[in-house]
């Protein structure tokens, strides 16, 4: 019996009832987000350590402080470490002695921006939250509509809150007596950029300006907003009506005005001067609700409501809210913040590494067109990312790792050595390539492909007394708490690499390219993955034989190497090893939300299946995921979201759902027949086979 998909999702809409400034509730589209609190809007602004804040965010929207006279911002200007004379390789921005103010300039520019803020206010002020009562707020899922109901002064308000599927649009639709009584109003105001998490300074009024554009009507009006050498464009209407308007109330803000009980005010932010008309509150709620219907009846499905396991409500809770969150936050043009489009973190820049936990996952879920929204960037870079490699030594594409829309590497301690998004857009065009084997993935990718393995094979150094190539010092690894000029083949690159040239091989073999020979020549060179002989259990890197004494906390990576990875060299046994002795020596408060889905997929892969599922669902501050569905590293306050927990969460869930392996990769994501793993361990290999899972399954391809 085919999945109800409509209950599936509906049956976790999420649902507040009372004022919660750590799980706000967000509506978007993956270029675009609007996260608001229990009124619908952005009215209470939280103030508690730790609280999500309310941002209008989208993936254009980039702000950078302007250089002060004197004081060029350049890259070229800061000290680089770390040169190899022998090999001529080296230069990277990883010492900031004598130049703390130009790296950190270089790091917080450009930041993201709040756009906007939109809440009620009442007579000329602010609401109070101690007079909200009655509160009833719902995300509906199914169609993307926040709708909100509380009673204020005991007159009912009720809101709905939407966005356009396809443009930054949002419509909001607010009924209730006091707008009648002239006296709630919606107000829109603009704060200037800010690196910080809020990403918003609203005491800097001289810094930035609000013009007005054409003429000025009623109920409608075309801003362009102005900060330094940025600026973004909005346009705002109200609908028909004896006396709504809007209204300029200062410098900065604007205030929608009702004329009877009910008020539809869209609001479109743009990059770019707006001269279309703006759609009707009613035709985006049409495109909302048919984009998400499509959204979720295509594509992969995973039902676990027959399951006796008493946590399968909450993984499938997990597992639906995070579709939704990075359908929201990380599908957009950019590879996506670790915050998306909520906040600032790491002042609104993204991590190259990330991008795979991020969205990755959207292909094997049958939505691959999500994910090369923002592969496509790569192409755009790749020139940059080139001459990166060269100016450090190597041949082909560098790709960043801390960075912006221009691409440029970020300094830092870690970032520049960094290695292991090294080899991702060689396993994204690969899961492209096998969800979808009738398009020429191969031709379409080759170049990125190619410049990727071009670095990869240069970045590699051949040790001629032990006649193999070596991943060698300067780098840092997965695991970032190892001192780079002792890091010496850890092994999730290690593997990484052994995977991806093997992969480009195959690739440009079938175009008839022919098969680079230095490619074929380091393959089988690479060395062994560092083992402790005596444990049988794998390291975190040759020269680090107290893995499991002094460096037993932040990304197990060595566990990677046979989950993330199909682990064609991985010894089975010795990995069993190196898993139990994770679970019994690692600090587990120092793990990052995705590392737990991470290691789910390497039990799986090893048929610990309980494991598996023990190990997503692990009790521990940074594996909670709130009502919201996000899922914050407490007991840290600067990341209330972590959507790379999310992201990872549906790779796992692919994996022990759909399987690894060649397998054949649906050639449409439309859904397949249901599957349950009582009836044959095959059929989501993942989970226990015992029959406390049930586990019916649609439209999900296997990973390799």
């Amino acid at each position: 019996m085919a999945i109800d998909r409509h209950a599936l999702v509906r049956r976790h809409n999420p649902v507040l009832h009372a004022a919660d400034p750590f799980s706000p509730l967000s509506v978007g589209n993956g270029e675009f987000a609007f996260t608001a609190d229990i009124t619908g809007l952005q009215s209470f602004l939280p103030k508690e350590p730790g609280a999500t804040p309310l941002c209008t965010m989208a993936q254009w929207g980039f702000h950078s402080y302007p250089e002060t006279e004197g004081f060029a911002r350049n890259p070229a200007r800061l000290r680089r470490s770390y040169f190899n004379a022998e090999r001529g390789t080296g230069g990277y921005m990883t010492d900031p002695a004598g130049q703390e103010r130009l790296y950190r300039e270089l790091r917080i520019n450009p930041h993201r921006l709040n756009l906007g803020r939109i809440g009620f206010i009442l007579e000329g002020k602010e609401l109070s939250a101690q007079q909200v009562s009655d509160i009833e707020q719902i995300l509906d899922l199914w169609s993307g509509e926040l709708r909100s109901s509380f009673l204020y002064r005991e007159l009912p308000v009720q809101v709905l809150t939407l966005c356009h599927p396809t443009e930054d649009i949002l419509g909001i639709r607010i009924q209730s007596p006091l707008l009648a009584q002239g006296n709630l109003r919606v107000r829109l105001s603009f704060p200037y950029g800010s690196h910080e998490m809020d990403a918003s300074d609203w005491r800097a009024e001289d810094s930035h300006e609000t013009r007005v554009l054409g003429d000025t009507q009623r109920m409608a009006v075309s801003l362009l907003r102005i900060l330094d050498k940025d600026h973004y464009y909005v346009n705002a209407s109200v609908n028909e009506g004896e006396h709504s308007h809007i209204e300029r109330t200062g410098r900065h803000a604007f205030e929608f005005v009702a004329s009877g009980p009910f008020l539809e005010i869209v609001i479109h932010f743009s990059a770019e001067e707006i001269r279309e008309d703006l759609p009707s509150f009613r035709e985006i709620q049409n495109a909302a609700q048919r984009s998400w219907e499509e959204f979720w009846s295509s594509g992969g499905a995973v039902e676990l409501a027959d399951s006796r396991d008493a946590r399968a409500p909450e993984l499938e809770r997990r597992i639906v809210l995070s579709r939704y969150l990075t359908a929201i936050q990380c599908a957009g043009s950019y590879p996506p913040a670790e915050t998306g489009l909520t906040c600032n973190s790491w002042y609104g820049k993204f991590h190259l590494e990330m991008h795979y936990w991020h969205a990755a996952h959207f292909i094997p879920w049958g939505k691959p067109a999500l994910f090369e929204r923002s592969f496509g960037w790569y192409r755009k870079i790749l020139k940059s990312a080139k001459r990166r490699a060269e100016e450090q030594g190597y041949a082909g594409a560098r790709w960043p790792k801390m960075t912006d829309p221009s691409g440029r590497d970020s300094p830092s301690f870690i970032g520049p050595l960094l290695c292991w998004q090294q080899p991702h857009p060689i396993m994204y065009a690969e899961l492209l390539r096998r969800a979808h084997p009738e398009r020429p993935f191969l031709a379409e990718y080759a170049d990125i492909v190619a410049a990727t393995a071009d670095f990869m094979a240069s970045f590699t150094q051949w040790n001629e007394s032990k006649q193999r190539f070596e991943l060698v010092p300067p780098l840092i690894p997965v695991q970032e708490n190892h001192r780079p000029e002792q890091t010496l083949n850890p092994p999730f690159e290690l593997e990484y690499w052994r995977w991806g040239l093997s992969t480009a091989i195959r690739w440009l073999g079938a175009l008839g390219y022919g098969e680079p020979q230095e490619w074929e020549r380091i393959v089988p060179g690479l060395a062994p993955l560092p083992l402790d002989p005596q444990r049988n259990i794998y390291l975190a890197h040759e020269a680090c034989p107290a893995t499991y004494e002094e460096f037993a906390e932040d990304h197990p990576a060595m566990l990677f190497t046979l989950g993330v990875l199909p682990g064609a060299s991985v010894n089975r046994e010795s990995m069993s090893r190196t898993l139990d002795a994770v679970l019994r020596a690692w600090d587990r408060k120092s793990l990052w939300g995705w590392d737990f889905p991470a290691m789910a997929m390497t039990a799986a892969r090893l048929g610990r299946t309980r494991d598996a599922v023990d190990l997503l669902l692990m009790e521990t501050p940074q594996n909670t995921y709130r009502p919201n569905g996000h899922n914050p590293q407490l007991p840290r306050t600067d990341l209330p979201v972590y959507l790379p927990g999310n992201g990872a969460l549906l790779l796992a869930i692919a994996l022990m759902t759909g399987g690894w392996g060649e397998g054949k990769a649906a050639a449409n994501p439309a859904p397949m027949a249901a599957r349950s793993s009582g009836s044959t361990h095959a059929h989501a290999p993942g989970f226990p086979d015992d029959g406390s899972w049930t586990v019916q399954v649609e439209g999900i391809s296997p990973l390799p």
